[in-house]
């Protein structure tokens, strides 16, 4: 190494030991305040140490702290929390839309008169298997076959479908339901006939109520039946009224006990003369209007 290098490395570190000053006087007085001694290295020291800790408390803030969304490129630290419950909550509906379609679908299968055992569930169960059951053998055991005696002498007399009407009779006999329009029984409920409902005949241009307060989840016309209105009330009980002239509310209208929502008509082709066809339905079973409404007489 040559004296020439070795004065140069002597020269660099006396300019970073030499020793400086800053002061600072009074403006007016030159009267000194405060004074400052450091060298180079000292002062390379403070500005290194300055940054590492102003790295770190930057860090710290944008981690840690909601100071990170006023960021710009930053998100809301509870975004994803968030987007999951919408997410979930999204499915949830999703699955309540598609049960209450099925459930709107149904009644409006009981308003125009069609057939349940040819829907699509009914259908692919009724398909025919390649399977074959002809070599399977099915036997009782003992204890099936004394169940199964015990049972037949206990409901011999009993059918099954007459205790369940029996059950929705007694639920339903202290509801006070609102006669749809006055007039002769012209055409009586007959479950064998599948005449699921009451024909009533009245004066011309008569008004029809509804019979209990609910929502009108039907109002149309269809080839068959005419105009048609069904209303959903409480306690999964639904009410149907065909061959209208006129249909005075709309889907999704809500309606009291008493309130106009037709006029007496004879629409439809199934229609054989100016009436009235109510149906009463409780979870999808037809109920017989006369057990529950007194349809009287008042025709001029």
């Amino acid at each position: 190494m040559s004296n020439q290098d070795t004065n140069k490395k002597e020269k660099l570190k006396d300019r970073i030991r030499k020793k400086y000053r800053i002061v600072v006087y009074n403006n007016e007085t030159y009267e000194e305040r405060i004074h400052f001694k450091f060298t180079l290295l000292n002062f390379f020291n403070i500005v290194v140490f300055s940054s590492v800790l102003l790295i770190v408390l930057v860090t710290y803030l944008i981690a840690f702290t909601p100071l990170r969304e006023y960021i710009p490129g930053y998100t809301d630290v509870n975004l994803n929390r968030r987007v999951y419950e919408m997410e979930r909550r999204a499915d949830s509906l999703e699955l309540v839309f598609k049960q209450k379609d099925l459930y709107i679908n149904n009644l409006k299968r009981i308003i125009m008169g069609d057939d349940f055992e040819s829907d699509s569930i009914n259908s692919l169960l009724t398909k025919s298997s390649n399977t074959s059951f002809d070599n399977i053998v099915i036997k009782n055991s003992k204890q099936d076959s004394i169940f199964r005696r015990g049972y037949e002498e206990e409901t011999r007399n009993n059918l099954f479908s007459n205790n369940i009407m029996s059950d929705i009779h007694q639920e339903f006999k202290l509801v006070s339901f609102f006669a749809p329009i006055n007039g002769i029984v012209t055409n009586h409920f007959n479950r064998e006939e599948k005449h699921f409902g009451t024909d009533l005949v009245a004066s011309n241009n008569s008004v029809i109520k509804a019979t209990a307060d609910g929502t009108v989840i039907y109002s149309d016309w269809t080839v068959e039946n005419g105009y048609c209105i069904g209303i959903q009330h409480n306690g999964n009980l639904f009410s149907v009224y065909k061959h209208n002239a006129v249909l005075l509310k709309e889907d999704g209208d809500f309606v009291n006990a008493g309130d106009a929502i037709a006029i007496y008509g004879n629409s439809g082709s199934m229609s054989t003369g100016p009436h009235l066809h109510f149906e009463l339905w409780y979870n999808g079973t037809p109920l017989n209007p006369e057990d529950y409404i007194s349809f009287e007489s008042n025709i001029q």
